[in-house]
């Protein structure tokens, strides 16, 4: 049956709106660069240097899987399977590289994390402008220093004739090891990581108190509540969301310690608390040579470190409306 002129051009009209209503994923790309292609264009730089130093290295990673030689190149090197990693669980360090990371990392969640946020709350309270940047600039400048310097001062200090054994000394207390001693290492590794970047991580804070409504103290003020009660009800859930999600990226380098303050802090005599995943990597894979057994050590590593992420995010979101993702 022959359709009428009128009905023929009803069914194209509604062919078109649909058309138009529904643009497919191209199109609505197409669209969206062509509206904002400056914004894609400062973003092409990003996108290259990701591309180029984080995911077209992940093409190296099979070397995990194999018995890597230089002279063969990863194509040419033959297939293990999980030889290394077997090597790296059965290892006579496994455990102890375990333990001192997580340690470490332990105490710095602890402790760490929570030192920046007392200290934001502590600026917050600060009404003296004059002194409030003095306090701000003295807590931010330790940031600035070079682990190198760092390292560097604590040895001076810490030594059996430096500055804290000769105050110790006055009250008659014995000169101490300090990094000759592996019970003091992961006390004094925690402690300056806290000097260092305390002061830092509260800048985080403050800007996301910068953000709570000034309404809300005065309404506070208007219903009786002292500072406590205002920092206690609308100060720290205001920044909740900032500090859940640090703390969900924080729990994801829980099996990561820095390696380069380690190896100008510790040595022998402190292996059995201050040797790490990271550290243990160097001596293997930079002085020993074992690219293979490295990159199956630090793949390891990466797929813990994702586990936990999405273990602290899903934790995170049963138990508040903040999360990650």
């Amino acid at each position: 049956m022959r359709k009428s002129p009128v009905n023929g051009a009803a069914e194209h009209a509604v062919t078109t709106t649909k058309t138009y209503r529904n643009p497919t994923v191209l199109q609505t790309i197409r669209a969206d660069v062509k509206r904002h292609w400056s914004i894609y264009v400062m973003a092409i730089p990003v996108i290259a240097y990701y591309l180029l130093f984080h995911y077209g290295p992940m093409y190296g990673l099979q070397i995990a899987f194999k018995d890597f030689s230089p002279a063969k190149g990863i194509l040419g090197s033959p297939w293990v399977g999980f030889k290394h990693f077997e090597s790296f669980f059965n290892g006579i360090y496994f455990w102890r590289l375990i333990k001192n990371t997580i340690l470490i990392n332990l105490y710095d969640l602890l402790f760490g994390f929570p030192a920046a946020i007392v200290l934001a709350l502590l600026l917050n309270e600060i009404r003296h402008s004059v002194f409030k940047r003095v306090v701000q600039s003295i807590s931010y400048l330790p940031h600035f220093i070079s682990i190198v310097v760092v390292a560097g001062m604590m040895i001076d200090f810490l030594s059996r004739t430096g500055l804290i054994n000769q105050l110790t000394g006055i009250f008659g207390i014995e000169p101490i090891d300090f990094l000759q001693d592996e019970n003091w290492f992961r006390f004094l590794f925690v402690s300056s990581g806290i000097w260092q970047g305390i002061g830092w991580g509260s800048i985080v804070y403050l800007a996301a108190m910068a953000t709570i409504d000034p309404t809300l103290y005065e309404a506070a003020r208007m219903d009786g509540a002292n500072r406590w009660k205002q920092t206690l009800h609308i100060t720290i859930p205001g920044i909740m969301p900032t500090i859940v999600i640090l703390f969900i990226l924080q729990m994801g380098n829980m099996l990561t310690v820095g390696s380069e303050k380690v190896l100008l802090l510790y040595n022998p005599l402190t292996y059995g608390t201050a040797d790490v995943i990271s550290t243990y990597v160097y001596r293997k894979g930079v002085l020993e040579a074992s690219y293979s057994f490295t990159a199956a050590v630090g793949l390891f590593n990466s797929v813990i470190s994702f586990i936990l992420i999405v273990a602290a995010n899903s934790f995170v979101k049963r138990i508040s409306e903040n999360k990650l993702w």
